[in-house]
């Protein structure tokens, strides 16, 4: 009998071919194999039994890499076929396979990196069918080298017998290469002029060890290298890229150099040790071999292992560089990240002190992951690189949507039925490079997809670059979703619901349908519809964004609703940036009820809360002194809230109002008494988890709704996210919380496209 197999998913580029070819091969079965845009088609013909075991195996035995979301089985005709082969790609109409994110070096190629007996031995480009790059040289569908940008390199013998034998695990490995005839390392100095080097990498290490600033050309584009262990190094990193305070991350050789920098638990290493090898946040061991200036004033650090073999190379002990290295993303302060060697000699001028480049072209740039475990499972905070672009499964399909996402943290979205692939990170929209790394992803998704979308949705906020790119579009049906309610179907779509739910929404910025600034919400969702139940008061941002970036000006709002602004002079000691006739000034234009924006966004209260309790009164990036407070936090579940008044935005009317009023009183008169600012930092985190279980429970009763889902960045702060979901779990609720997608406004773009397919449904 024969019978022809159509399968769908990640199936090129892993191995999937020499697998089927070695498993027909193995039951005697004839026929073939080949690839095209919609996925791989099989046929196998021989004895009933042997076809029936062969599709019995497809599924369980298939390579690790893979992810097969279909097969369709039929029998057809015999053809007399009584051997197997592995026939050429084929293309149709419209592509339909998913593409496979880059992979982290395999065991098996780094064995022969470091075995001097292979041909291949240190060459910085090693690579088999089940490792090394993917989704960053792929320029279109089908996955086969010519369309990659392995084109420029013409295999050798020995390269092209690998790929042609099914037999190896070379076979098809369209990044196959070897030191004859693939791409090369080049060591250049800071005004990009090469510099002889028998070994570039041992050259480039000697430099590391000496204290020079690396640009290191990797995966999706460059990092910034530099030994982490010398703090006058990192600190002159941080000055010529203006960063501030913002955390570093750190590669190191293995997990036994990790434990040595920062605690780790199971879970955590088995995602440092995952084929997508990302950056993983881990809390930090005094004493570490890092210097502070890697993560100033932070009591957790980013830390990942080498997953190129290059990278392996340069914290080798035979490279005579034991590591931690800084490795943070290459490009001046938030702009996209250097990709070509043409762009890091001149946007990198001045900032690197010499550059470890190569000539494979990197076609789309994409950043380091960034997880964390909290609650038991990884959780996103960066979706980039060995993450997209793997889709989320979608509770239904419909039309191709585009989604454009928010201003910050940028992703997009597209979907193609059920799939939505949400793009890596692109960052904050903020200047020019960043918005047209917008216009080059939405262009390179929807050509490596063969997606024409028919609807472009974004943000209600009129001013974000992402609305004005949608707006652009006129050839498309547009439609436009507010922030909050699409963080909530965000987390709805990645578990694959559709049911009405129960939203707590908590940022720090969001376009309000009340023109005021959204940010704490308790919404009730039901599809495209939405009701505000409950939200936090809206204080006012004396000096409109200048408060996001001063926190003492959020504490000066804050002491203003609390009737405390009598407090100033004994709390400005408190706050080192702030200039006092300025903080009287605004003092004084809050009680003359002065129009300035208002916001009820959590963060900006928690902005508060850090300066008044001393903690933090200037923020140098975003969200950093809500991440200071959380820190400063001496988090016990039984340290007793403070009071909080839940009153109604209209006699006997909805949505309830959270006044933080009283809370910030009884904050203050406790630290009168003694308290110190890890206690009433606990407290307050207390006030904060008992406020929203109780909103969660009135609105249950309301509504008869028990599914919770939770949305926004505030959901990257552990205390809450675990003792909320913990308590909510024990009271009866079903707690969604996003995990394959940031809760921040990473995955902000997913739940807009969900919205859109819910419109259209």
């Amino acid at each position: 009998m024969r019978r022809r197999f159509e399968v769908a998913g990640i199936v090129q580029g892993v191995g999937f071919r020499p697998f089927v070819y070695r498993l027909a091969t193995r039951l005697g079965l004839g026929g073939h194999v080949f690839n095209h845009e919609a996925g791989v088609t099989i046929e196998v013909e021989g004895d009933a039994a042997a076809v029936d075991a062969f599709a019995a195996a497809l599924r369980p035995e298939a390579p690790p890499l893979s992810r097969i979301d279909e097969v369709r089985a039929v029998d057809v005709a015999d053809a007399g076929e009584r051997a197997f082969r592995i026939a050429p790609s084929a293309a149709h109409a419209r592509a339909a396979t998913l593409i496979s994110p880059d992979v982290a070096v395999c065991d098996d190629c780094r064995r022969e990196l470091f075995d001097p007996a292979d041909r291949r031995h240190r060459y910085p480009f090693i690579n088999c069918v089940n490792c090394g790059p993917r989704y960053t040289i792929i320029a279109d569908l089908p996955y086969d080298r010519p369309k990659t940008t392995m084109r420029a390199f013409t295999m050798c013998p020995a390269c092209q017998a690998e790929y042609d034998d099914p037999r190896t695990r070379r076979f098809h490995a369209q990044p196959n290469a070897c030191p004859a005839c693939g791409p090369r390392l080049a060591l250049e100095d800071a005004a990009g002029r090469p510099l002889p080097a028998a070994d570039p990498v041992a050259a480039a290490v000697a430099r590391l060890v000496a204290g020079a600033i690396l640009a290191v050309k990797g995966l999706g584009g460059f990092h910034l290298a530099c030994d982490a262990a010398l703090a006058a190094v990192v600190a002159e990193l941080r000055r010529r890229k203006h960063r501030d305070e913002k955390p570093f991350a750190v590669m190191v050789r293995d997990l036994e150099a990790v434990a040595a920098l920062a605690a780790v638990s199971d879970a955590e290493a088995r995602l440092l040790t995952s084929p997508e090898r990302p950056i993983v946040l881990l809390a930090r061991r005094a004493g570490g071999p890092s210097c502070d200036e890697v993560a100033p004033g932070n009591r957790r650090v980013g830390v990942m292992l080498p997953y190129t073999p290059l990278h392996h190379l340069l914290l080798a002990d035979a490279g005579g560089f034991p590591g931690p290295l800084v490795m943070t993303s290459a490009n001046p302060s938030d702009e996209p990240i250097v990709r070509d060697n043409d762009e890091a000699r001149w946007r990198l001028r001045g900032i690197a002190d010499a550059f470890l480049v190569h000539d494979r072209d990197i076609l789309v740039r994409a950043d380091d992951s960034v997880l964390h475990v909290a609650a038991g499972m990884p959780r996103q905070v960066r979706r980039s690189r060995g993450f997209v672009p793997v889709p989320v499964r979608l509770p239904r399909g419909g039309p191709p949507v585009l989604a454009v996402g928010g201003e910050l943290k940028n992703t997009i979205c597209l979907t193609r039925g059920r799939d939505a692939f949400l793009s890596q990170h692109i960052g904050d929209l903020e200047n020019a490079p960043t918005a047209a790394f917008l216009e080059e992803i939405a262009a390179h998704l929807q050509r490596v997809l063969d997606l024409r979308p028919e609807v472009v949705v974004h943000d209600l906020h009129p001013d974000y670059h992402a609305t004005r790119y949608a707006l652009h579009r006129t050839d498309l049906t547009r439609l436009a979703v507010q922030h909050h309610h699409a963080h909530v179907l965000a987390c709805l779509a990645e578990h694959g619901r559709e049911a009405p739910c129960i939203g707590l929404a908590l940022d720090g910025t969001g376009y309000g349908l009340d023109d005021t600034i959204w940010g704490g919400e308790v919404l009730v969702v039901d599809g495209t519809a939405m009701q505000r139940a409950a939200h936090f008061r809206a204080l006012p941002l004396p000096g409109g964004e200048q408060a996001i970036r001063e926190p003492w000006r959020m504490a000066l709002a804050l002491l203003h609703v609390a009737g405390a602004a009598d407090r100033l002079e004994q709390l400005l000691p408190r706050w080192p940036h702030a200039e006092a006739r300025t903080a009287r000034t605004l003092r004084d234009l809050l009680a003359r009820a002065h129009p300035f924006p208002r916001s009820s966004g959590l963060g900006r209260l928690f902005d508060a809360v850090a300066a008044l309790l001393g903690i933090r009164d200037l923020a140098t990036f975003e969200g950093q002194a809500a991440m200071a407070l959380e820190q400063a936090a001496a988090w016990d579940p039984a340290v007793p809230p403070y009071p909080i008044d839940l009153v109604p935005a209209a006699p006997g009317g909805t949505p309830l109002v959270v006044d933080p009023a009283a809370m910030a009183r009884a904050l203050l008169d406790d630290l009168d008494a003694g308290a110190t600012p890890a206690r009433a930092a606990a407290r307050f985190h207390a006030t904060i988890v008992a406020t929203l279980v109780t909103l969660a429970q009135r609105t249950r009763a309301d509504t008869s709704l028990r599914l919770v889902a939770l949305g926004g960045g505030v959901f990257q702060n552990r205390i809450l996210l675990e003792t909320i979901s913990a308590r909510l779990t024990a009271d009866g609720f079903e707690v969604l919380a996003p995990a394959q997608v940031p809760a921040n406004d990473g995955g902000l773009a997913l739940g807009q496209a969900y919205f859109a397919l819910l419109s259209l449904g």
